[in-house]
């Protein structure tokens, strides 16, 4: 994705820690226009797979997702990291630590919000770890649903995020691969 690669080379920012700084467009500013074009890319790789929902992680992952969904004309479902009076009681589970944050999180769906008919696919921002797609998925398997696939936004493809997801059964699909920050 080209308008997706250009706005990293002139916008991204690196920091220390492998640390990709995207934020003035993806994860804290948003770029509307472009998330669009992730969406409707998004729609074209998955286009065969009868989508049901998609879910993604609170909170980066939500504008993604939500955009995306338009194109599949279905609900999004995120993964709340943190439990709530508003929460139903009864969740589906999965646990993930964020790289970024260096802690580990319990994430949950309620139980209203999936089941074994829906045909799932994960959208994310970033795959650096691996460890928000095995804890998507998690919740996935546990509500014996169908996962499909995941779409991420930018894969760090020196760390071993990919590696792990793939060899976990997940079908990730990334608009861009990144292999070195400097």
């Amino acid at each position: 994705m080209d308008i997706l690669k250009n706005k990293i080379l002139e916008e991204g920012r690196v920091l220390d820690g492998n640390i990709l700084k995207v934020d003035s467009f993806l994860n804290h500013q948003l770029d509307v226009n472009l998330l669009n074009e992730i969406g409707r890319e998004f729609k074209r790789i998955f286009a065969k797979d009868e989508i049901t929902r998609i879910l993604t992680a609170e909170v980066s992952g939500i504008a993604i997702a939500a955009i995306t969904a338009q194109y599949f004309n279905v609900p999004v479902v995120f993964a709340k990291k943190t439990e709530s009076k508003n929460l139903d009681e009864e969740t589906f589970e999965g646990n993930v630590y964020s790289y970024t944050k260096g802690k580990q999180y319990k994430i949950r769906v309620s139980k209203r919000y999936m089941s074994k008919d829906d045909k799932v696919l994960i959208i994310d921002d970033f795959l650096v770890n691996g460890q928000a797609l095995l804890g998507l998925k998690e919740i996935v398997d546990e509500a014996q649903a169908t996962l499909v696939g995941a779409g991420v936004v930018i894969e760090k493809g020196f760390q071993k995020g990919g590696e792990l997801a793939r060899d976990n059964k997940i079908n990730v699909k990334s608009l861009v691969t990144i292999d070195s920050l400097f």
